[in-house]
């Protein structure tokens, strides 16, 4: 994988309002790990603070699989919402690290809930949330679906490889979902966007386990099995995506950076956080940020995040809340999401 750079591609820019979130809920592990507990495998813990920003994570304990802790997410957005599952007649699960390669796990969470809904799950890595939340609120804008199920969630401690000292102490576990109905024109998606640059697809990817290189000894053996990411392009394009998307979302919407209430970007690492913030001028204090906390949680990153908001106080019916999700595709989707 070669260390280079990867420009940001402008892509369509849509609304979509009309939609309401009424409920949200949040999962991770009781199993925390934090940065000493990693110097077995060579990880300095002073590195992980000063280039992520990351001190402590969750990991799932054996047997803990993402559709539990997607199912315990929902479980919270269902009591926080006072919603029924019953009343649910969508699930749409963001996830790469599906329980199985088929079928779908959105299945298992529509099962075990008592769901009589469709369920799918849905691929975009780290912007998988995002991406299914966009996708959740046409079904409920089309009128198709009336109260829609939508969760992020990844089990990232089974695929980060222990021997990678620069990638395995970055990820965490962790879920987080929503519910979404109809709502007034004055809520919902005031401006979104989606984006995808495959031509950056190899600087963050599991290689072996599907098509092109089906599981076999000898990539296993070679740890092909695992996540392998190239930092340093991903770190600047990130910087520049959510800077230039973070613009486009507001001006579409007819506002400025300055009247939007919250940031919630994908936790990945504090720096990617902290530049975007300083390149748009953005006040820290309206910058959520648990990164430090749970590292990593790649589609469980948003929507958990924004449920800490939300129960922390944070929003408020009419707060403009901008959600930026971005990662392996290399794909992404920023989205000014009024409450």
């Amino acid at each position: 994988m070669a260390d280079r750079s990867i420009q940001t591609r402008r892509s369509r820019l849509c609304r979509l309002p009309g939609v309401r979130v009424v409920g949200t809920g949040s999962f991770v592990p009781d199993n925390v790990v934090a940065n000493e507990d990693l110097a077995s495998l060579g990880c300095d813990a002073d590195w992980i603070v000063q280039r992520t920003g990351i001190r402590e994570r969750r990991h799932a304990p054996p047997g803990m699989t993402t559709s539990e802790m997607a199912i315990h997410a929902a479980q919270r957005c269902l009591e926080q919402s006072g919603r029924s599952a019953e009343e649910i007649d969508l699930v749409v699960l963001g996830t790469f690290t599906a329980d199985l390669p088929m079928p779908a796990t959105a299945c298992q969470i529509q099962d075990r809930l008592g769901i009589n809904a469709p369920a799918f799950d849905l691929q975009a890595a780290c912007a998988g949330f995002i991406y299914s939340m966009i996708t959740g609120m046409q079904f409920v804008a089309n009128g198709t679906s009336q109260l829609a199920l939508l969760v992020g969630a990844d089990t990232n401690s089974r695929v980060a490889n222990p021997d990678d000292k620069k990638t395995y102490p970055l990820f965490g576990d962790g879920a987080g979902a929503v519910l979404v109905e109809a709502g007034s024109d004055q809520q919902g998606l005031m401006a979104y966007t989606l984006g995808a640059d495959g031509s950056g697809h190899d600087l963050l990817c599991i290689p072996m386990g599907g098509s092109a290189e089906p599981v076999n000894p000898q990539g296993t053996l070679a740890g092909e099995q695992f996540m392998q990411m190239e930092g340093r392009p991903v770190f600047k394009w990130a910087v520049r995506l959510i800077e230039s998307t973070v613009r486009d979302v507001t001006r579409e919407a007819g506002l400025e950076v300055d009247d939007i209430d919250l940031f919630i970007m994908h936790q990945a690492n504090s720096r990617i956080i902290d530049a975007a913030a300083e390149n748009l001028r953005v006040d820290s204090e309206k910058v959520l940020v648990n990164v430090d906390r749970y590292g990593n949680t790649s589609a469980g990153s948003i929507p958990l995040a924004l449920d800490e908001a939300f129960r922390d106080g944070k929003i408020h019916p009419g707060s403009r809340i901008i959600l930026s999700g971005f990662g392996g595709g290399l794909a992404w989707g920023t989205a000014l999401l009024v409450w």
